[in-house]
């Protein structure tokens, strides 16, 4: 049995923790897969390496000719796309596996850690003998999985789920995505601008229904234009056909056949493979499955802590390095402890359009009885959303405000470059700055696409004072 001042179970965000002030540390990382965690090999990193150009194809088959210019799509070199992506993605997992070999204070080892009791630990290698640990301070940062539904067929027919369809041999003539989520609707506007026929199917009334629902109503519209959308129908059975294509059938009584089937219903913490119940850990687990943490990231078992998708209920990869950042400043400061803020998360989908949110919902806030102001601007309202004739109707900001504080409550925006407008909302409400003079107390510049958040705002203001700011 070997001791540890430190155990990292997971190589996502819990191997950025480890910089040089830990040298003077015994620290054994464990990891069971690629280093990088489900970011760098199996989400956010690869999957926009595919959103880049499935954006070129949607732009040159819809965008250009609508602007005067002769571009058509003509077809995607799959598996050039896959090479590029994980030709790139694969090797920095390597190098990261092969940094920490090479450091001599940190013990790399491959293999799956489970709990034997409080802050110990046995690692199951595959071909080898099981290693015993003990720590001082255990960190649990395991990510999470995608869930697989429990579907009738499902059994009998192969599928694909966020974490292995990026890295299929060719590129599909009719794909089924299950899930109306934003994992989902990604891949449906990945697939359906390189040519892939899409049906999605979801339950819901309507696509990303966690979003405001002004947003999630136009995101659906426009998906609609473009794709297959079944909504109000889940996944009621699947089975193979002779040809070899699957048929989904739904929940509505229709039927669809596909060729390759993507479940993305959802993701689940991984904190059911690491024997915490009944092992003696002291490590507790909540009703979702997340392993229990207070606003230090600690868990419930002393010396142990969490971070990321295995203890959060938004699993984002910038929710997670903000995690490590707490965990990684409490672990060499403990008697000077930060606290985790997780009170302005803010998320995007990136499809085409983008989705970008942060703060309440606006039938979240009503719900809340806030005397709410809203603020509006479209695209087509500013000069460069005019220049590039975006959607007059589905392309806008939404800014939201409590009319008692002056302060915002939310922001929500659909249209291009969302995720990266959405900012100075997300600035302005983590630093508390009231709305009355955001807009008029800097510059913006002009005709950028920035006006679409300060015309918002100046509508905002005019809501909360009663005249034009």
């Amino acid at each position: 049995m070997t001791h540890y001042d430190l155990v990292i179970i997971g190589t996502g965000s819990g191997n950025t923790i480890l910089d040089d002030r830990f040298e003077g540390w015994r620290v054994a990382i464990v990891e069971e897969g690629a280093y990088g965690g489900t970011c760098l090999n199996r989400g956010c990193i690869p999957s926009k390496m595919y959103v880049v150009p499935a954006t070129i194809a949607h732009d040159a088959a819809d965008e250009g000719p609508r602007l005067g210019l002769r571009t058509s799509y003509d077809g995607a070199d799959w598996r050039a796309m896959r090479d590029r992506v994980f030709g790139r993605i694969d090797p920095l997992a390597r190098q990261g596996h092969e940094y920490r070999v090479g450091q001599s204070h940190v013990d790399a080892i491959d293999g799956r850690a489970r709990f034997t009791g409080a802050r110990a630990l046995v690692v199951s290698r595959e071909g080898e003998t099981d290693l015993e640990l003990t720590a001082d301070h255990v960190l649990i940062a395991v990510g999470s999985r995608p869930v697989v539904p429990d579907v009738p067929g499902l059994d009998a027919v192969p599928y694909e789920t966020s974490d292995t369809v990026m890295r299929l041999d060719a590129l599909p003539a009719r794909i089924g995505v299950v899930g109306g989520g934003y994992v989902g609707s990604e891949f449906a506007n990945v697939f359906a601008s390189l040519g892939t026929q899409v049906v999605q199917v979801d339950s819901a009334p309507r696509l990303i229904d966690n979003h405001d629902r002004e947003v999630a109503d136009h995101f659906t519209e426009l998906a609609g234009r473009r794709w297959d959308l079944r909504l109000d129908a889940g996944l009621e059975k699947v089975e193979r056909t002779d040809s070899g294509s699957i048929t989904m059938h739904l929940g509505d009584g229709s039927r669809a056949e596909v060729d390759v089937l993507l479940l993305a219903v959802g993701r689940t913490p991984n904190a059911d493979l690491l024997d915490l119940d009944g092992s003696g850990s002291g490590v507790e687990v909540d009703d979702a499955g997340r392993v229990v943490v207070d606003e230090h990231q600690r868990t419930t078992a002393d010396g142990v802590w969490a971070l990321g998708d295995v203890s959060s209920p938004q699993p984002l990869k910038h929710v997670a390095n903000q995690d490590a950042r707490v965990v990684q400043h409490n672990l060499l400061n403990p008697d000077g402890l930060r606290v985790s803020d997780h009170r302005f998360v803010p998320s995007a989908v990136f499809a085409s359009p983008q989705v970008a949110a942060v703060g309440l919902t606006e039938e979240q806030a009503r719900e809340q009885g806030l005397d709410l102001a809203v603020g509006r601007s479209h695209y087509a309202d500013t000069a460069h959303g005019w220049a590039m004739e975006t959607d007059d109707r589905c392309h806008f900001a939404k800014v939201l405000a409590d009319r008692a504080t002056g302060r915002l409550v939310g922001a929500h925006l659909i249209g291009p470059q969302a995720s990266v407008l959405v900012q100075p909302l997300i600035q302005a409400m983590s630093f508390d700055q009231p709305v009355v003079g955001l807009a008029r107390g800097m510059y913006w510049i002009h005709p950028a696409l920035s006006e679409v958040v300060e015309t918002a705002l100046l509508a905002l203001e005019e809501e909360l004072v009663g005249e034009k700011p």
